[in-house]
């Protein structure tokens, strides 16, 4: 079979005029150009160049030959270009995992902002509470909270969510503000059966009153005077802010969650994945902690 490689090059040859500016054209060597095109005429069976010294002839079955191959170069350059343009703007499905807290608070207004900006492109976006296999689940990226367990992804880091403790202030006048020690016996929400926390260096086993699995759940039962929740930044802002939750043991965070986004790998990087993440890295609100000038420390 003829390579349509070889044929483009053949186009390149009778454009140029010579095989040293065809070969300076390709990035090759005129033995190799010299070397392809008398391959080329062995497969035809036919001549297409007369050759000297000083010159370079196309013969009568050359120039019609070299007119079909021109067309032919023609259309790959024409359907490189199109695939190129293509991809300078994000086209087609992304698709997106994230925690659910941080989907709807975080994400949600991330994917506004993408597909105002990019018409073209249409978004998936999976919200689970769970580790996510994107490889498996066909996915393009996720948003990623806490330690990183799996090596082979790429990660981004775009910040670390601040966590607080948090009560309302019905609830502290009731039974008084515990200091750490006391947390154990405190009225506490939990996420398991019995869980530990980290409380000003010290390490707290409570038994809570509420156990829940979501985290907002968790900041309306703490707004609602049921205990001492363990929530981020990004859900108990305003409430803080407006006075219907206080911060308890001081105003530095209770631990750091350290936010990526991950994808598979860097090797021919989507422009769609590459400018959603883009995108992502501008949005810092839920990473910022509560008061400006915290200390802060990592868990």
């Amino acid at each position: 079979m003829i390579s349509p490689a070889d044929m483009v090059l053949f186009a390149t040859v009778v454009r140029e005029g010579s095989f040293t500016r065809a070969a300076r054209q390709l990035g090759i060597t005129k033995q190799t150009i010299s070397e392809r095109i008398s391959k080329l005429e062995d497969q035809l069976g036919v001549r297409l160049l007369e050759r000297t010294t000083r010159r370079l002839r196309v013969t009568g079955a050359g120039a019609t030959y070299s007119d079909r191959c021109a067309a032919i170069a023609a259309q790959i350059d024409e359907a490189n270009s199109e695939v190129q343009q293509q991809e300078a703007e994000p086209v087609g499905l992304l698709r997106v995992s994230s925690p659910m807290l941080y989907g709807r608070r975080y994400l949600a207004p991330v994917v506004a902002e993408f597909l105002g900006r990019y018409p073209k492109a249409r978004v998936e976006l999976v919200l689970a509470d769970r580790r996510i296999n994107l490889i498996e689940e066909g996915l393009d990226l996720a948003l990623h909270m806490g330690t990183l367990d799996d090596s082979s992804l790429v990660a981004r880091k775009l910040g670390e969510g601040p966590v607080y403790f948090v009560a309302s202030p019905g609830f502290l006048a009731k039974y008084g503000t515990p200091s750490a020690r006391e947390l154990q016996a405190s009225r506490c929400i939990g996420f398991s059966a019995f869980e530990t926390w980290r409380v000003e260096g010290l390490k707290v086993r409570i038994d809570p009153v509420l156990t829940v699995n979501d985290l907002e759940v968790a900041c309306e039962a703490a707004l609602a005077g049921v205990g001492v929740a363990c929530v981020p930044a990004l859900l108990c802002r305003d409430a803080v802010r407006d006075g219907r939750l206080k911060v308890l043991f001081g105003p530095k965070p209770a631990m750091l969650r350290a936010a990526h986004v991950v994808y598979p790998s860097r090797l021919n990087l989507p422009t769609k994945v590459r400018l959603f993440v883009e995108t992502l890295a501008t949005r810092v609100a839920p990473m910022l902690p509560l008061h400006a000038g915290a200390r802060r420390r990592r868990s």
